[in-house]
């Protein structure tokens, strides 16, 4: 989008994910929706200057880093192996010999068959034995689903990859996923529900204008906002976010060690530079004392921003941006556990902008990922 902004913190969170979690520039750029250029500007400028010893001392490191890690690699070998092995050792030989052909690249085969105590004549003529073919497709099938199950953060559940499936070629019902799944122990991440309370009064100043209606026409029309708290041993950290009502993607974000109202402005900031309105956009949000500052109001009006609040109290009236923290918190934030806060920050801005926009499916987009839900909103809306 011309003449789009980012504020330095979503800047900050981009170069990260090129320079310390190895993300291509390309990869990034595609997924956070800013052009190619722009972020290998900022990467550049970002990264110091070595001088020729440094680069030299760091080739060296690198050197000898390898060095030690292949020979703990030979140290460890058998070790590992009758480690992974232990549990197969006393069964029956059909079973080592599916042990052996998992770990086949891993390890030499000889090895393996000397340590499970089984030929290696016997394991190459069981590999021969023919498989019916479904066994065949069933076993392929299984590979993609845990694949696909793996790049969702093992989260989906049968449902979402059958639609990945579905959408890769894969001519296949969801009852067989369902079954191939429970066969190899994948399962959705669930949980994380508590109940709330469905009463409140109205804010005196500024009423529902939302009423819970969740599902406008277009994009930019309705923008929910609300606030939650992160655990890291350094203490809380606090997100706020803002979403588009009709694709539920994460438009505005900020994070920060104290709960002020510098935090939701900052999320509603980086809202308005990226999606760059042109037409008045309904913000509803709770009552909290964030959202009812004066600050907020004059935000609201000098941008042409509408406010709106749910009663107090009362979560459904924000039912969206509740239900986006709850996905973020089962699916990551309460399988990890964070050292520090710019740990958080990070494993955060890996969910909201490496996956959850751009690539995770969600029912509400019909499977589609919210960034792709919009586009072919676009894609429609110059068709006609």
């Amino acid at each position: 989008m011309s003449g789009q902004r980012y504020t330095p913190e979503f800047k900050d969170e981009a170069i990260k994910q090129v320079i310390d979690r190895g993300y291509s520039i390309a990869e990034t750029a595609e997924r956070l929706g800013v052009s190619q250029h722009s972020l290998y500007k900022w990467v550049n400028a970002a990264k110091p200057a070595p001088s020729e010893q440094q680069a030299n001392e760091l080739l060296e490191a690198k050197r000898e880093v390898l060095k030690l890690r292949a020979q703990l690699r030979r140290t460890e070998e058998e070790r590992d192996i009758l480690k992974k092995g232990r549990g197969v050792l006393r069964q029956s030989p059909r079973v080592r010999y599916a042990f052996i052909k998992q770990f086949q690249r891993m390890w030499p085969v000889r090895k393996l068959c000397r340590l499970l105590d089984v030929h290696p004549s016997g394991f190459y003529s069981w590999l021969k034995a023919p498989k019916s073919s479904r066994a065949i497709a069933d076993q392929r099938l299984s590979g993609l689903i845990k694949q696909f199950w793996l790049e969702s953060g093992a989260v989906y559940g049968y449902r979402k990859i059958y639609s990945d499936l579905r959408e890769y070629g894969e001519l296949c019902g969801p009852n067989r996923v369902l079954r191939l799944m429970k066969q190899a122990g994948i399962k959705a991440q669930v949980g994380y529900r508590k109940p709330r309370s469905s009463k409140g009064k109205p804010h005196i100043v500024t009423p529902n204008r939302l009423k819970r209606q969740f599902n406008p026409a277009t994009p930019n029309e309705v923008w929910v906002t609300d606030i939650t708290h992160i655990r890291t041993h350094e203490g809380w950290l606090y997100l706020a976010v803002v979403v588009d009502l009709y694709s539920r993607r994460v438009v505005g974000w900020s994070m920060q060690s104290r709960i002020t109202k510098e935090l939701v402005l900052n999320a509603l900031l980086m809202a308005v530079w990226r999606r760059n309105p042109d037409a008045p956009v309904t913000v509803h949000s709770d009552q909290g004392s964030q959202y009812t500052s004066h600050d907020w109001s004059a935000f609201l009006k000098a941008h042409g921003l509408e406010g709106s609040m749910s009663r107090r109290g009362n979560c459904h009236d924000n039912a969206v941006a509740e239900s986006f923290f709850q996905l973020l918190k089962r699916e990551r934030v309460k399988r990890k556990i964070y050292s520090t806060r710019q740990e958080a920050r990070n494993d955060i801005f890996d969910y909201i902008e490496m996956f959850y926009n751009s690539k995770r499916r969600h029912s509400f987009n019909n499977q589609l990922s919210p960034v792709e839900f919009e586009n072919r909103f676009h894609k429609r809306l110059m068709s006609v």
